[in-house]
């Protein structure tokens, strides 16, 4: 479905049904007054839906899980769209996560019913939504049956209203890395409930990174051969930049150019050396096609919808660059061994920075940037993205350069 017609189904809908089920949830506490302390949960759940790269980034929360409860079995609610970026992280099992078809509104319904019934089977003991300011997902929290329900709570923030249906209420953070806000739902566990906000603790984020997954020789030979079988100009000689232009309907905002990208990629070509691939999902391979066309070489070429999230980082292996803008992939990236050059504009790499130390960052601090956030359920009204268009092809080919030379 549209972003547009999401967030108008999270604002029409999810406001009255938030407060139906907070006045539910209000008079079982009257009669059911718990308090919890000594938690010891044996099935425990974390719902992120529409974002590929926060279900990367929710890492470090699932490995603190692990560790706190290294009995407990754990489950991951996500869109089907996205379901490869939690098995590529080999964390939980296949058969527990439980993947939600967002075609349209009626397959939705259908699936969200389906899966409520299926997790609530599942006795399910503590859900952590991911979902920041999301009613949906709030709502889906509340109707899993978990036990103990932890999400993002608004406080004394004015509007952002998503009932009051956690059992544990943790205070977001707009000024740290989303990794140590998704560290948050996990060790609010630990406090009081009746702690205002939770968790009061210092958590540092500077040692907080993704593991690296390493290619073997089967998967260095797949992505070898993909590459010849489209271009007999490519040799593994060549020094291997890939390129995402990704054309997301999901937050556009964030793209640089792409006239930009041709222009780099005219560029890096003058090298004799170097070899690009460009990827992105099925719904960029035209506008890839068409940038290739423009580009006319042979040295360049199209990989978008051909690779699922194993090749991407068998890909990203083997390659000595990676450059795209504030993405998904980039998060993806973070799980190999590749050097990125990450563009940011209308979000904040202090929030979304990918989390390996072989990264450069460009971002040029606009006063009205970030104007992309949680508070604003990621809806700019901003229609021009000076931001990103401010990031010149020289700087990012010169950063490129220190890399590739």
């Amino acid at each position: 479905m549209e972003i547009k017609i999401i967030r108008k189904m999270d604002y029409w809908l999810g406001i009255p049904i938030c407060f139906l089920l907070t006045i539910i949830y209000k008079l079982q506490k009257i009669f059911i007054n718990k308090i919890f302390i000594d938690i010891e949960p044996k099935r425990i759940m974390f719902l992120e839906l529409s974002e590929m790269g926060s279900a990367i980034l929710a890492y470090p929360a699932m490995e603190k899980v692990l560790k706190t409860y290294p009995g407990a079995k754990l489950y991951f609610w996500i869109f089907k769209r996205n379901q490869d970026s939690v098995h590529i992280l080999d964390l939980i099992p296949k058969d527990n996560v439980i993947i939600m078809r967002d075609r349209n509104i009626f397959v939705l319904l259908m699936d969200t019913i389906r899966n409520i019934i299926t997790i609530r089977k599942q006795k399910i003991d503590v859900i952590f939504d991911l979902g920041l300011f999301s009613r949906f997902t709030a709502i889906l929290s509340y109707l899993s049956g978990a036990k103990y329900r932890t999400g993002y709570y608004r406080f004394s923030l004015e509007g952002l209203y998503k009932g009051n249906l956690y059992t544990h209420n943790v205070k977001y953070n707009p000024y740290l890395h989303i990794s140590l806000n998704f560290l948050f739902l996990v060790e609010s566990l630990k406090f009081p409930v009746r702690q205002i906000p939770l968790p009061k603790k210092v958590l540092d984020g500077s040692k907080i990174f993704l593991p690296k997954i390493k290619t073997d020789k089967k998967g260095e030979k797949n992505i070898f051969n993909k590459l010849t079988s489209i271009s007999s100009e490519f040799s593994k000689k060549n020094k291997i930049v890939v390129v995402n232009p990704g054309t997301s309907k999901l937050l556009p905002l964030r793209q640089w150019p792409i006239d930009k990208y041709i222009k780099l990629i005219r560029l890096l070509l003058n090298n004799s050396y170097i070899f690009v691939v460009l990827i992105g999902d099925e719904y960029d391979f035209s506008t890839i096609e068409d940038m290739i066309f423009k580009i006319n070489s042979k040295k360049c070429i199209n990989l978008s919808g051909r690779t699922n999230l194993n090749d991407l980082v068998d890909l990203f292996n083997i390659a000595n660059l990676f450059i795209t803008h504030d993405s998904g992939p980039a998060h993806v990236a973070a799980l190999s061994k590749v050097n990125m050059i990450v563009l940011f504009g209308p979000e904040t790499p202090k929030l979304y920075a990918p989390l390996t130390e072989n990264v450069r960052i460009l971002y040029k601090k606009f006063s009205c940037s970030p104007c992309v956030s949680a508070y604003n359920y990621r809806n700019s009204m901003c229609d021009d993205n000076k931001c990103m268009q401010a990031i010149k092809v020289k700087e990012v080919y010169d950063i490129a350069m220190e890399y590739l030379c």
